[in-house]
This record gives structure tokens, C-alpha cells and sequence, in this order.
């Protein structure tokens, strides 16, 4: 008589040609569907949804404020929830991907730290999947855009690329061959936190003198207002533009006065470039890329800022006229490269959710023969036509 084992197993050989296929096909975007998905970039100060395309097109997006961090990590799940609802009554929606800002585990579900928000190793993948009836992939913020940028834009065709992440923080990510390089813990590429100066600026993580202290967004606008407040005349231009109001000074602000030739300005961006270009010949000592890319919402300042980071970067190379220089060049998907890159990593789950219903379909469908076997095999034996 046949049994269940003997029927699920036969073609043992092929069974291994099919998973050894498979292993392939996890490496490659080539095999996932070909479906729209949600991507959420959650970030210091603002939390955007978007619906892409296979291509990369974004169809739709909304944008939301990040709840106040002393808030619970409830809220900004509120606030996820909300918006893939919204644009799920207007798109048919496959899977979500969520970038976020913080350290996110290996298995990328928890958020382990996140120096911004109140999450402290947060379940954030289980939670937002147990309301929402589709597939949801985590990850770091900075690995979802160097993945967008790998994948559709100035990172295209590149090996071995970092990306660097100018925003509110210093964020980062490494990609090899197709692949981010999460590290064993899953924490791989924070390189904002870098010390730089031992015993300099206090820094949210906990420790001072790391390198988003000199070169981010926040480094940006905490030097302009210092100026300001303590009325330097080199503050005139930005103290008059706000109107004496000090906390009205923002990086846009201090970028779009620099584009109109104010000297202040011009010297901060200069400043914070030249710290990035000190961390990334930090960083090519040690992982030797072929390409570094630059996006977040400080990398919108251009070559005011690119400019003196690729200068400084060519004075502080290690074996700099005797080695071969990686190319400095700007992310191409702006401010929405973070979305982007979750949404077309979420496409890789939602290949995996797709093999997973199709495995039980399968299952069921082999349990189904061995059954009908089975009662055949009683009728023959009891003489039943």
C-alpha cells in the first residue's frame, strides 16, 4: 500500500534541483511578482507612505508628522496603520515595507534602538502584520534607500557601494554584490555614530562626539541658531530673513540663503561637507567601495555641500595619489529613496508569502492523491469496483 511519506517524496532528485533554483531566486528581484506595494519611510520628524511600482514609480504618496517621541510606540503604529488603510482604498496593495529610524534586528522585526523615537526593542514587523492583512517587511531606513538608489539611482550598476544619509542623523548602509550588509546583529552601517571628537557634542544615542554631531541636519541648524542667538553680525542675513526668531532657522533655510550667496550659509554647509569627507575617507580605509552616495534631505545643498566633502575626502584618503579614489556622487531619488527602496524590498516578501499559500496548496493537493490512493487501495482489497 502507498503511503503519504512515499508519495511526497517521490522525485527526490528533482525536489533538489527545485530548492537549489530556489536559493537562486531569493538572490535575485527577477522572480518577485510583479505587484505594487506600500513603502513607509519613518524618520526623526516625518513619517511618508507611498505606493511604488515594480519600476520604481512612486503612484501615490502621503505624509504624516512623527508623533511626539515621548509618546507610545502605539501611536506611531496608529500612524502607519492609518495611512496604508488610506492609500489601500485606492490601490491594490501586495505587501508593505517599513524603513525605520533605528537599529532594527537580524530577522528584521524588532527595532532595537531608535535614538529619534521611543522605541526600545520594539516587535514593530509582528505588531503592524497582526493588523493589516498583507505581508510587512522591516528595515533600516538607510538600508531601504541605498537600496532604492542601488536598484533605480545613482547607484546603479555599482558592486560595492555605501550609502550615507544626511538628515535629521547620520545614517548608512553597505551593499556587496547585490545584497545589504546587515551584520550579525542586524545593526551593520551606523555610521553616524562614529566618534569623532572624544568628549564633543552630546549626542541623542547616549554617547558624545559622534560624527552626526558635525555633519547632519541637526549640526546644520544648532551652529546657524547659535550664531543667531548670540547676534553674530555674520547672522545679520538669516537673523533678519526669520525675523529675530530664532527657532524659525531651518536646514532648507540655511540651504536656499546659501543658493542666494549669503556667506554664513555658504561657510556652514562648507563646514558640515567638510566633516563628511573626513568620515568617508574613514570610512573607504576600511570597507574600500567602489561608489559613496549621499542623499537625505542636507544632500538637497548640492555641491555647496558634495564639493567641499569630496575635497576633504581627497586630503584625509588613506595612500591618497597611490590608490584608486571611489566616486562621490548624489542620490538620485531624493527625499523619497527611503520609501521607495522599502516598497521594492517588501516585493521580496510578498514572493515569499505567495510560495508560502502555494507550498500549503501543494500540500493539500498531495494529501488529496494519497487519500484517493488510499481508498482505492481499500476498494481493490474489499473487491468494490
Amino acid at each position: 500500500m502507498s503511503t503519504y511519506r512515499d508519495l511526497a517524496h517521490r522525485g527526490s532528485a528533482r525536489a533538489t534541483v527545485l530548492r537549489t533554483v530556489g536559493t537562486r531566486e531569493r538572490r535575485s528581484l527577477l522572480t518577485a511578482p510583479r505587484v505594487n506595494t506600500v513603502g513607509i519611510d519613518i524618520g526623526g520628524t516625518k513619517v511618508m507612505a507611498g505606493v511604488v511600482d515594480p519600476d520604481g514609480n512612486i503612484l501615490e504618496t502621503l505624509r504624516t508628522e512623527t508623533p511626539d517621541k515621548s509618546k507610545s510606540p502605539r501611536v506611531v503604529e496608529d500612524t502607519i496603520v492609518e495611512l496604508v488603510l488610506d492609500l489601500s482604498d485606492r490601490h491594490d496593495v501586495h505587501a508593505v515595507g517599513i524603513g525605520a529610524a533605528g537599529w532594527v534586528d537580524a530577522d528584521r522585526n524588532r527595532v532595537l534602538f531608535a535614538p529619534h523615537l521611543s522605541w526600545r526593542n520594539e516587535p514593530l514587523r509582528d505588531r503592524i502584520s497582526g493588523r493589516l492583512a498583507v505581508p510587512v517587511m522591516v528595515d533600516n531606513d538607510a538600508n531601504t534607500a541605498a537600496w532604492a538608489e542601488w536598484r533605480f539611482g545613482a547607484g546603479r550598476g555599482e558592486d560595492h557601494l555605501v550609502m550615507i544619509t544626511l538628515g535629521t542623523g547620520i545614517g548608512g548602509a553597505i551593499l556587496e554584490d547585490g545584497q545589504v550588509k546587515r551584520g550579525k546583529f542586524g545593526v551593520a552601517g551606523e555610521f553616524g555614530h562614529m566618534q569623532v571628537v572624544p568628549g564633543g557634542h552630546r549626542c541623542p544615542c547616549g554617547n558624545r562626539g559622534c560624527w552626526e554631531q558635525y555633519s547632519s541636519g541637526n549640526a546644520l541648524v544648532r551652529e546657524a541658531r547659535e550664531l543667531a542667538a548670540a547676534d553674530s553680525p555674520v547672522a545679520y542675513g538669516i537673523i533678519e530673513r526669520v525675523k529675530g526668531n530664532v527657532p524659525d532657522i531651518t536646514g532648507p533655510l540655511i540651504t536656499e540663503l546659501a543658493r542666494e550667496g549669503d556667506a554664513m550659509c555658504v561657510e556652514l554647509l562648507q563646514d558640515i561637507g567638510q566633516w563628511l569627507g573626513v568620515g568617508i575617507a574613514n570610512l573607504a580605509a576600511a570597507l574600500d567601495p567602489s561608489c559613496f552616495v549621499i542623499g537625505g534631505g542636507v544632500s538637497a545643498a548640492d555641491d555647496l555641500l558634495i564639493g567641499p566633502a569630496r575635497d576633504a575626502f581627497r586630503r584625509h584618503l588613506t595612500g591618497r595619489g597611490y590608490r584608486p579614489e571611489a566616486r562621490i556622487a548624489r542620490a538620485q531619488l531624493g527625499p523619497e529613496a527611503g520609501m521607495v527602496g522599502a516598497a521594492d524590498l517588501a516585493r521580496l516578501v510578498a514572493r515569499r508569502f505567495r510560495r508560502a499559500n502555494r507550498r500549503r496548496v501543494e500540500r493539500h493537493e498531495r494529501y488529496e492523491r494519497f487519500a484517493e490512493a488510499r481508498r482505492t487501495d481499500d476498494r481493490t482489497s474489499q473487491g468494490t469496483p
